[in-house]
């Protein structure tokens, strides 16, 4: 059985680079999903499978929701970990939901999670002004989301059980926007995306892809805060996301 063989490798391939990332368990692909599988391979589809696994592992309500709203429907009053415990909001998303923008966190801190917007403290103020100031836009023309939606205790790194569980939810908040260029914002936001565990240092200011859309990575706002020095290496990256979407720069910001 060729297709079954394949498919074992792949799933081993996929869930090697989720153990390397600390993962210690892992959901068993549903019938369906291996299913799914099957019929993409005999339809020759052009995305890898190791790709569409991460899709196929999640509940049907999360991979059939069909716009936003739907989606955070079915988030609910989320308690598939044990961030639910401590959050006091849980922090879906914001933004147009036809961005060509969107931006990855990692996952809301003190301010975010008594408001339930992301990046809204003083990391998120500077976000908003790379955002307005120097690309020229407004938070509502990109889209903003977090690998986790619900804040860590005392902002620590969310664990690899709490983004396993989360995970689905922002690959799908992906695949409805469709966004044609994707900003991660730090390291933990740009490993989990891209599956590695690359520094950023040596990630950042390059081209990656997350199923076929381009991805800048670049350093946290709140790095920023702390090494402001950087500020223009940032820049730097969000000129290529710039050039990318033929925005063009304002006056004084080149």
């Amino acid at each position: 059985m060729p297709e079954d063989t394949d498919i074992a490798a792949q799933t081993c391939a996929y869930l090697a680079r989720e153990v390397d990332l600390g993962l210690e368990f892992a959901p068993a692909p549903r019938p369906e999903a291996v299913a799914a599988i099957r019929t993409m391979q005999r339809e020759g589809s052009e995305r890898p499978v190791v790709e569409e696994l991460s899709e196929l592992v999640g509940d049907d309500e999360v991979r059939d929701a069909s716009t936003l709203k739907v989606l955070r429907d079915v988030l609910g009053d989320c308690e598939r970990c044990k961030l639910a415990g401590g959050r006091t909001n849980i922090v879906f998303g914001v933004g147009s939901s036809k961005a060509e923008l969107m931006f990855v966190g990692e996952g809301p801190g003190r301010d975010e999670d008594e408001q339930g917007v992301p990046f809204i403290g003083r990391a998120g103020q500077l976000l908003t002004d790379i955002i307005t100031k120097g690309m020229g836009l407004s938070r509502d023309d990109v889209y903003i989301a977090n690998i986790v939606k619900c804040r860590p205790p005392k902002n620590r790194d969310p664990e690899p059980d709490e983004i396993v569980s989360c995970e689905p939810f922002l690959h799908r908040q992906i695949a409805i926007i469709r966004p044609r260029v994707i900003v991660t914002l730090g390291r933990l936001a740009t490993q989990v995306l891209l599956k590695n565990r690359t520094p950023i240092s040596k990630q950042r200011g390059q081209w990656h892809e997350y199923q076929g859309v381009p991805v800048m990575a670049t350093y946290h706002p709140a790095y920023l805060l702390r090494t402001p020095s950087d500020k223009k290496v940032v820049w730097g990256d969000i000129k290529l996301v710039m050039e990318r979407l033929a925005i063009p720069v304002p006056p004084g910001k080149s």
